[in-house]
């Protein structure tokens, strides 16, 4: 053959290997997608089947297996429970094991004893409150409870308590046994070592504390813009009176209102009265300038019922 028609021999014979090629890769493709359609008519499980088993040189990925995180369950605090035993133990009696607190008493600690106590003696007292509990091995817990007596008397008791392995649920394990009282904690130095006098400032936090505790006035007036605060309602008291305030800040002290956008932060220290009586109380609160004028910023020691700041 010449050498001019075997170059156009050779030309037709690659294109025609090159038609059946494309019209190969073509026909896969129109039967992957058919098939991929088909699954889809028959639910998620054959279209997985369809793609895996369609998609020429492509692997199906290997499904990664989930890790499983054990986690331990958080055990409750029985304080609640060790403050309800020994309410119910100290009010209940050996000689009348059927009154409710006595079934009370044993329900919650089967295995503990009654009190006997004298008969017409007034040992029951007037308030019990769960004040400390210590976490040890074993899901077991010590919980010291204080009662108060009528006479001003406190008693501490310490309540051994166990858990179960959900922490769901406890058992007194022993009876009570009386301990010493709690030492108080060495309490931190204050951060509000700067005494304010009187002036525009304790004058700011006086209007707005009895617009807030006497409901007279208005409390969005003495607000800086966007705080939000409701008064104490019903007003618990008919008077307030500022005796002290403190800041951390030494521009709260200044005989001038400072410029505007400063900030402090004061404890202020008031005296509230009603018909019960005159009350201390004290009050933490962030002041803002603006205008010439203090405008409250915050609360920090109440809440707000409509979510005003804190």
């Amino acid at each position: 053959m010449p050498p001019g028609k075997q170059a156009s021999h050779s030309e037709a014979t690659a294109a025609l290997a090159a038609g059946v090629t494309l019209e190969a890769m073509r026909r896969r493709v129109r039967l992957s997608r058919l098939a991929a359609w088909m699954a889809i008519g028959a639910g998620p499980l054959a279209l997985g089947v369809a793609i895996t088993s369609t998609a020429p040189g492509v692997e199906a990925a290997t499904p990664v297996k989930p890790t499983v995180v054990r986690t331990a369950a958080a055990t409750a605090d029985p304080a609640g429970y060790a403050q309800l035993f020994v309410s119910a133990w100290l009010r209940s009696s050996a000689d009348d094991v059927t009154s409710a607190h006595a079934r009370l008493a044993q329900s919650m600690a089967p295995d503990v004893a009654l009190p006997d106590p004298a008969a017409g003696a007034q040992s029951k007292p007037e308030s019990v409150m769960a004040v400390r509990s210590a976490q040890r091995e074993g899901g077991s817990w010590l919980v010291t409870v204080a009662a108060q007596y009528a006479d001003g008397r406190v008693r501490n008791y310490a309540v051994p308590v166990v858990a179960d392995r959900a922490g769901s649920s406890f058992t007194v394990t022993g009876v009570p046994g009386v301990v010493s009282a709690l030492a108080p904690a060495q309490a931190p130095k204050s951060p509000y070592g700067v005494a304010v006098s009187e002036g525009d400032l304790s004058s700011a936090v006086g209007e707005f504390l009895s617009a807030y505790l006497t409901g007279a006035g208005e409390v969005s007036r003495y607000l800086a813009p966007g705080v939000k605060l409701s008064a104490v309602a019903p007003a618990p008291y008919t008077a307030v009176t500022v005796q002290r305030v403190f800041a951390v800040e030494a521009a709260a002290a200044a005989e001038q209102v400072p410029a505007d956008g400063t900030t402090v932060r004061i404890l202020a220290q008031v005296e509230a009265r009603d018909e019960g009586g005159r009350w201390p109380l004290g009050y933490e609160l962030a002041l803002n300038t603006r205008s010439g004028r203090w405008e409250v910023a915050a609360l920090q020691s109440g809440s707000a019922p409509d979510g005003g700041a804190r």
